[in-house]
């Protein structure tokens, strides 16, 4: 959810004034998901490296989570969508974990979307906790999978604001994931421009590491010539 302090910067307004327009488009993006055929829908609200910005700003996004929490509860409830968060909690304030909890418990029984909130989350820090769990065991992909808790493959990643890297965000998720990039700042991400995004994933041809198969006739009449 990239660009929402630029986006309010260039309009005169606080950057948490962006970061409240954000949560706004949030709401829409998780009520138009499922049309797409959407059933997990994971938003990077705040990383681990987040905690170097402003006291002022860190402190505004923890009231943000919290109120959004508490407030789009009643409305994921109607609509069928279960929260979770991601990342680590020893480092919020008890109240935001306190909301988490109340959020995660009363949505727990939602199956038609899961919205994972990823705060406080560090791709990298999630795979070395994992490594270190594992104690020198040898692993496979799927017990290191499940070290690392809930880790189903990413299909997409969008990333707003034009940005064209990772950061930090699900690494091992994504060894497979179409990427989208798109210069819209996150506020003004709209359903439609979720469509796109899911429009082009429909058309790539995902080959995980493999080659296409060709019609047994064609590969038959190429050796022939």
């Amino acid at each position: 959810m990239d660009g929402n302090g630029r986006w309010a910067l260039a309009r005169g307004l606080s950057r948490v004034a962006g970061h409240s327009s954000g949560a706004e488009a949030l709401r829409r993006i998780v009520e138009a998901a499922p049309r797409f055929g959407i059933r997990t829908l994971t938003v990077y609200a705040f990383s681990s490296d987040n905690w170097k910005r402003p006291q002022l700003e860190i402190d505004a996004l923890m009231l943000l989570f919290r109120h959004y929490l508490q407030s789009e509860t009643p409305r994921c409830l109607l609509n069928g969508v279960r929260m979770t968060v991601i990342g680590r909690r020893d480092r919020m304030p008890d109240s935001l974990r306190a909301a988490i909890e109340s959020a995660e418990n009363a949505t727990a029984a939602c199956n038609l979307l899961e919205l994972r909130l990823a705060i406080d989350y560090s791709a990298r820090d999630a795979i070395l906790d994992a490594a270190n769990r594992a104690a020198g065991a040898r692993m496979t992909r799927a017990g290191f999978e499940a070290l690392l808790g809930d880790a189903a493959p990413v299909d997409i990643l969008i990333r707003t604001g034009g940005e064209q890297r990772l950061s930090d965000f699900l690494l091992w998720e994504c060894a497979y994931a179409e990427l989208f990039f798109t210069d819209r700042m996150w506020p003004d991400f709209s359903p439609a421009d979720l469509g796109r995004a899911v429009g082009q994933f429909e058309h790539r041809e995902r080959r995980y590491g493999a080659i296409p198969q060709a019609p047994p006739a064609a590969v038959h009449d190429h050796w022939l010539r």
